[in-house]
This record gives structure tokens, C-alpha cells and sequence, in this order.
């Protein structure tokens, strides 16, 4: 009896996907490879890796030697049939990040190398947001030398929490960004895929491929930089809450003996931190620069009671992080929290302890470079990969309803 043609579309894109989510994964492989990994006849190997040849989604790469015979073909997928921008947006209007780019962007292939790089220091309240971020794409290809038409998709960093039902972005500071139906303006505009997600949870994907917590169950991280922000990873799934703004704990209420804070923000936030530092002698253009200075001279006693003030203010927040979820690993991210290392890290934990029994584990973030750009690239590779392997299984056909 012979085999629906739909169920052999269905079998062959199937096989299709399997292999190509292989080169993905391994790398270069044979035609051997392939069969070992995927259980595929000879025949069938063959044809399933001209078919992928042929729609420009694997290629050969170079040969094999060492074996008897014929030297074998090794076959990767095609990291250049599709690319990925990726932009991280800041904050800067009031943090005391003096001088740092308001954009950082990196456009990759779709094995996650990087061909072009952007930097602007351009001013938000001066421009429409979908000029700067088109502007800025069409930048990062002219740099690569890319097609604009092979761009598959461009994720968005921003310091705000997009709700997942509206894409609208909600608790963002930076002019422009919180105007209704922006997304789907810069989608129209780019003609590609566009994602939009929180700059802190970019870092923790960040964190977990790359980072401190690659092999815990799940973890936290605390962002402090210019601004202040929280992750929530609960087995590689990001916590994200009902409207996008899970994390959000710049904006928890506090109250703190000696200062006028109303939220988490205003104790460690980068103008607060500046005001903290120039307290006890320490002064720089950005809240990183003072504790730097403070972790430089730690010798010094006013160092080390500026250290205390700060990470007790950290604890204040973190405390609710930890009454509420108990997490077993809370990392400390951002460019405030690198700059402190491990001296800001240990205050913290003592802080903790004083007013915690747990015994929480704080690490400072091992991630190298710009998190929230790596993050976004990993993020946005994922979903473009697994598009392709989708594209590759036909949908299975349903029952005609009368």
C-alpha cells in the first residue's frame, strides 16, 4: 500500500530538520555522521543532505581523511544563508553613565559569528526611535556587506519590560520607547522579524550559556549600572510574569533609615551611587567609576564603610528577592557590580547575613563583554534556527470539518 504523499512530505521534512538541527549543533559532519546520529539509511542521508544543499541551507565545508577509500565530504549548515542584528538600548538621561553609547549593536551569521559592530551615542528625546533603530540596521549591513533581505530577525535589549500580549514596552525611561504599537513600527519598517525583550533577561540567557550559572537548576541576577534590574532563570526559563514585568525590583517600594529613597532605585541606581561615593570621598563620571575607586583603595576605612553602605543598600532588595523565591544562586551583573568584584560581592553576602539565615550564594557574573548583546544574539539565533527547522516539516494535515 503505497505511503499519502503528505505523510511522505511530512517524513522527509522531518529527516530534514533532524539533520540540519545536528550541523547545527555539532558542526561539521559527515554523511556517516549523519546516519549515526539520525538512524538514516545511506540513501536516504544522501538525499536528505542534497536537498538541504539545495535550498542553500548546508553546505560542504572541506573532506575527511584517515579512513580507507575516498576522502568523505564534511557538511555544516550554511551560516551564511540568514543573519542576526542584535541591539542593546540604554538608559543614559539620568544614570550617570557619562559618555556611554545609547546603542550598542552587533550583526552575526547564523553560526553566531559576529561581522559588524555599531556603536551610537545618539539622544533618543532628539529622534524618532524607528529612524535610529532602521538607521542603525542599515549601518550594520552597509559595515558587513550584507544584503538587507538576508537579515531574518533583530532583537531589541531595552531597560523596560515589553508585555507579551501588546508588545508595548512598560517601565522605560527612554524617550519614545513606551509609545504604543512601536514594535510592530520598527517590524513595518525593517521588513523583518523583530523580538523586543528586557536587557537584564538577555543577561541571564547570557549567564547561562556563558557565565556563573551554566550548570545550576536555576538562578537569579541583580543588575545594577546605571539602572537596576532583575532576572529570574527557573530551568532556563525566564520568569517573565502576566504583563512582562517580572523583575522589575528598581521600582520596589523601600524605606531607608538616613536617606529620602521612595524605591530600590533611588539607593542604587547610578546618581545615587555617585551621591554615595562623593559622600566619602570617591568621585568619577559614572557609578562604576566610584566603586572602582572605593575597591582600589580598600585600605582606606573610607573605602571599606562605602563598600558597607552599598551593599547594604543591594541586601535591602535582595532580602525581598529572597523572602519571596529562595533562589539557590543570586548573580551579580551590570557594570556596578563587575567594577565592585568580589570585594562588593562578599559586603553583600555579609550584609545577608545579618538579616538572613539562609546562607544565600551570591557569584559576580562570569560573562565576558557585553551581556546583554550576547544574550540577544543567543536568544535570537535560537528562534531563527528553530524557524528554519520548522520551515523544513510541513504542517500535519487535519480532517476537513463540514
Amino acid at each position: 500500500m503505497a505511503r499519502p504523499a503528505g505523510s511522505a512530505r511530512l517524513l522527509r521534512g522531518m529527516n530534514e530538520a533532524a539533520a540540519l538541527a545536528y550541523l547545527f549543533e555539532r558542526g561539521p559532519l559527515t554523511r556517516t555522521d549523519l546516519r549515526d546520529l539520525t538512524g538514516l539509511s545511506k540513501p536516504t542521508a544522501s538525499e536528505v543532505l542534497r536537498r538541504l544543499e539545495d535550498a542553500g541551507l548546508a553546505i560542504v565545508v572541506g573532506h575527511s581523511s584517515g579512513g580507507p577509500g575516498p576522502n568523505a565530504a564534511m557538511y555544516a549548515a550554511n551560516s551564511g544563508a540568514g543573519y542576526i542584528a542584535a541591539l542593546s538600548i540604554r538608559d543614559v538621561g539620568e544614570t550617570g553613565d557619562v559618555g556611554q553609547p545609547s546603542v550598542s549593536a552587533i550583526i552575526a551569521d547564523l553560526a553566531g559569528e559576529v561581522r559588524a559592530t555599531v556603536e551610537s551615542f545618539v539622544a533618543f528625546a532628539d529622534a524618532d526611535p524607528v529612524d535610529i533603530v532602521a538607521g542603525i540596521v542599515t549601518e550594520l549591513c552597509k559595515k558587513a556587506r550584507i544584503d538587507r533581505k538576508l537579515l531574518l530577525q533583530v532583537q531589541l535589549g531595552v531597560p523596560g519590560s515589553p508585555d507579551p500580549r501588546t508588545g508595548d514596552i512598560r517601565y522605560v525611561d527612554v524617550p519614545g520607547l513606551d509609545r504604543p504599537g512601536l514594535v510592530n513600527e520598527i517590524r513595518a519598517r525593517l521588513e523583518t522579524e523583530v523580538m523586543v525583550d528586557n536587557d537584564v533577561n538577555l543577561a541571564a540567557i547570557a549567564e547561562r550559556s556563558h557565565g556563573v550559572a551554566a550548570d545550576v537548576d536555576a538562578f537569579t541576577v541583580l543588575w545594577l549600572a546605571g539602572g537596576s534590574g532583575f532576572a529570574i532563570d527557573q530551568g532556563g526559563i525566564l520568569m517573565r510574569g502576566a504583563h512582562g514585568c517580572a523583575g522589575e525590583l528598581g521600582y520596589m517600594p523601600v524605606s531607608a533609615a538616613g536617606t529620602e529613597a521612595r524605591d530600590f532605585q533611588d539607593l542604587v541606581g547610578g546618581g545615587p551611587v555617585l551621591d554615595l561615593g562623593e559622600r566619602y570621598g570617591f568621585t568619577g563620571r559614572t557609578p562604576q567609576e566610584v566603586v572602582r575607586a572605593a575597591v582600589a583603595a580598600l585600605d582606606d576605612e573610607r573605602a571599606q564603610e562605602f563598600l558597607k553602605e552599598l551593599a547594604d543598600r543591594v541586601a535591602i532588595g535582595l532580602m525581598a528577592v529572597i523572602t519571596l523565591i529562595d533562589p539557590p544562586l543570586i548573580v551579580l551583573a551590570g557594570d556596578v557590580s563587575q567594577a565592585g568584584g568580589t570585594a562588593l560581592r562578599d559586603e553583600v553576602s555579609a550584609a545577608l547575613a545579618a538579616r538572613s539565615p539562609l546562607g544565600t550564594h551570591l557569584e559576580v557574573t562570569g560573562v565576558p563583554g557585553d551581556a546583554v548583546l550576547l544574550g540577544a544574539l543567543s536568544s535570537a539565533t535560537a528562534v531563527v534556527q528553530d524557524r528554519l527547522l520548522a520551515s523544513l516539516t510541513p504542517a500535519t494535515p487535519t480532517a476537513a470539518t463540514v
